[in-house]
């Protein structure tokens, strides 16, 4: 498996991938309207093209053997969805396909992002997780991130509640490095 950049001639793979695995991810619990709506405008040309322009946002596909796996959005300065530090680095988005869960995709995804939090010398990396996920909160947790607010995040007409999650780590460099090898034994 390989993990890299994205670019606008990534936009359809990244359209695809990202409307197939929140579908997988959240058409349970969501009616098929709010779902719809979401999927058009949050996937659309235009949405994900100035994403992918702004020099404060990244995407990285996670490919084998040609097909898509999964995917990571990561942000920092102006570009994160809530004003935090603007050396922080965001992690928007994290999903793998349904099939390749539990086969170190996502694992591997979010290790890149510690990587790029590391690189970018952040002091702290932090992220949003829907109030009815436990199984994301539990990981989070089990990588040391503790909650610090709240969000909304609308989908469609239901405005859901996000758990803000963050992972301090400069003041403790050993915590970040050992980090990188802690999760790849949680899954």
């Amino acid at each position: 498996m390989r993990i890299h950049l994205a670019s606008l001639l990534d936009l359809a793979a990244l359209q695809s991938i990202g409307q197939q695995t929140f579908t997988e991810t959240f058409a349970e619990g969501n009616t098929a309207e709010n779902l719809a709506r979401y999927l058009t405008e949050g996937f659309s040309d235009e949405k994900l093209t100035a994403e992918l322009e702004n020099e404060n946002s990244q995407f990285y596909l996670a490919e084998k053997e040609d097909k898509v796996l999964g995917y990571l959005k990561v942000n920092t300065g102006d570009a994160q969805s809530e004003k935090q530090d603007p050396a922080a680095l965001e992690i928007e988005r994290i999903y793998v396909l349904q099939e390749y869960h539990g086969k170190e995709v996502g694992v591997k995804l979010y290790e890149h992002a510690l990587t790029i939090a590391l690189h970018r010398k952040a002091p702290f990396i932090w992220l949003g997780v829907w109030e009815k996920n436990p199984r994301a909160i539990r990981f989070y947790q089990k990588q040391g991130f503790v909650e610090f607010d709240q969000h909304i995040f609308q989908l469609g007409d239901d405005a859901q509640t996000d758990i803000l999650m963050k992972r301090s780590f400069y003041q403790q460099t050993d915590n970040l490095i050992s980090g990188l090898f802690t999760c790849r034994k949680l899954v």
